[in-house]
């Protein structure tokens, strides 16, 4: 455990992130979640209204750090080449 006060913040200050980057890690996945079922169900609109909605969650995790910029711009560019596809 932390004995000076400084680490002690770091410390509490990581927990609140884990949990902070954790939910939105899990709203990411949902909408992504939700893009593909639009997709495999063949609703090509509201799968790219559902697109614009997961990419700008996307871009907010790499933004902060919680993904890396890269894994969010693949990401995207997958799902819009899947509606693409339609």
């Amino acid at each position: 455990m932390a004995n000076h006060k400084s680490s002690k913040k770091r410390a509490r200050q990581a927990i609140v992130r884990n949990e902070r980057n954790t939910s939105r890690r899990t709203a990411v996945k949902t909408a992504v979640k939700n893009v593909r079922n639009a997709i495999e169900a063949g609703k090509k609109e509201e799968a790219s209204t559902l697109l614009v909605t997961a990419q700008k969650l996307l871009g907010r995790l790499a933004k902060h750090g919680v993904i890396k910029t890269n894994t969010a711009g693949r990401k995207t560019s997958r799902l819009a080449n899947q509606i693409n596809k339609l």
